[in-house]
């Protein structure tokens, strides 16, 4: 069985706080979406079609497209503001 990797969709504003993070933490985001490719099952927001990466204390919140095989990501930022981005407040 090939384990075919999964392509990445960044969605319009997803890095809306991400431009504000110093630059190490930008690394290991970047570093995190590396991974995010592999084809493997991330953290599902309950009654959400959302899943959620966490980096430290920093979460990507994205959709996974099975057929397509892509990652549409929506969201990158720390805890406060992906607790504002969930709860519709952003």
């Amino acid at each position: 069985m090939d384990l075919i990797p999964y392509a990445l969709d960044f969605k319009p504003g997803w890095d809306r706080h991400f431009k504000g993070f110093d630059k190490g933490v930008q690394q290991q985001i970047l570093k995190k979406f590396e991974h995010m490719k592999q084809p493997l099952q991330a953290r599902g927001l309950r009654g959400s079609h959302y899943h959620v990466e966490e980096v430290g204390g920093y979460r990507i919140a994205f959709i996974q497209d099975d057929i397509t095989r892509v990652k549409h990501i929506h969201f990158v930022g720390n805890h406060p503001q992906y607790e504002k981005w969930y709860s519709g407040k952003e």
